[in-house]
């Protein structure tokens, strides 16, 4: 799975009390409000989970599992509305090598790090998809991913992932949101272009290309409209989905791009950089912004390495707002 959001506070893949459960995964073989889930199987039933829903699960298998096709077992069954096809879903989780046994990406369990995912190809891999759909929020589920629907034969040296490696995860299912109207770029109206800000020019797709005043950044967070829509407001904890271009403005060299994966991006607005978030909520869907974001709203002194970023870079995001949940 390729990183993507270089927005969130981490560039995550992509993702217990006294009173703990210790629970064989149960079969999920049953229908729920309508929607079919991905069967269990043997591979899936050996991994045991324990621990309370919302917390860093304990996890134990055999390295060396392995699987031939995607597999889901239901460790904690929640009651509330369950994911379906091109909802988005708000999770915790923690992901493995199942050859290694290795730890190869997790969320921090901690309030406002959950990480957001629309059930949508191309969005995420197709083994996730199948893991978490038909999921209710308050689930904690398994999923053993083989590699045709994970990296397939690449595999992800990035993660120390081979190419016949399975990949095991485990769900939080916080919230769930039904599917909603995307829009395919921002169609609200074009606003005057603030002075001594990068300027935009637009594809006919809406793909944003940014270029940078040869001048010295702003030294604090600046948020301009590009475009004004007049859909629903982003409030803080919606989980939104935007398409967006991130450039660095000391180069002007882009960094991350939802565009050029062809997909937008679904998250929860407290889930990202402090001035990315600023920028998105009080806006409403239609609308593009520009964010150009110091480092003290973006990842600080510690900066971003693996998108290149260093602790001074300043930040410049073209964001359109598609769809808010």
């Amino acid at each position: 799975m390729k990183k993507t959001l270089s927005v969130k506070k981490s560039l995550s893949v992509l993702a217990i009390a006294a009173l703990a459960f210790s629970l064989a995964a149960c079969s999920s073989s049953t229908s729920a409000d309508g929607c079919t889930p991905t069967a269990s199987g043997s591979n899936s039933s050996k991994v045991k989970v324990t621990g309370k829903f919302g917390s860093a699960p304990t996890v134990k298998f055999t390295k060396g599992l392995s699987t031939k096709k995607t597999e889901r077992s239901v460790v904690i069954d929640g009651k509330g509305a369950v994911a379906k096809a091109n909802g988005t879903v708000e999770v915790d989780y923690t992901a493995y090598d199942a050859a290694s046994g290795k730890k190869i990406d997790a969320t921090t369990y901690k309030k406002g790090s959950t990480t957001s995912f629309q059930l949508k190809d191309s969005s995420i891999l197709p083994g996730m998809i199948k893991g978490l759909q038909c999921s209710p929020a308050g689930s904690r589920v398994v999923a053993v991913i083989p590699p045709a629907d994970a990296f397939k034969a690449a595999g992800s040296e990035g993660l120390g992932v081979k190419g016949t490696d399975s990949l095991v995860f485990v769900f939080d299912v916080v919230k769930v949101a039904a599917p909603v109207k995307v829009l395919p770029k921002a169609n609200g109206a074009v606003q005057k272009p603030v002075a001594g800000l990068p300027t935009v020019k637009l594809a006919s797709n809406g793909e944003p290309t940014i270029t940078v005043p040869k001048a010295d950044a702003p030294t604090d967070l600046k948020i301009a409209d590009l475009k004004k829509g007049t859909g629903t407001t982003v409030k803080s904890g919606d989980t939104v989905t935007v398409h967006y271009t991130g450039v660095i403005w000391a180069t002007g060299k882009v960094f991350d791009s939802s565009w050029t994966r062809g997909t937008p991006a679904s998250f929860a607005t407290t889930g990202v950089i402090p001035g990315f978030g600023k920028a998105l909520v009080g806006q409403k869907v239609g609308s593009q912004v520009i964010a150009v974001i110091p480092p003290a709203d973006g990842y600080g002194t510690g900066g971003q390495s693996a998108a290149g970023i260093s602790g001074t870079d300043t930040l410049v995001f073209v964001v359109d707002i598609l769809a808010t949940s």
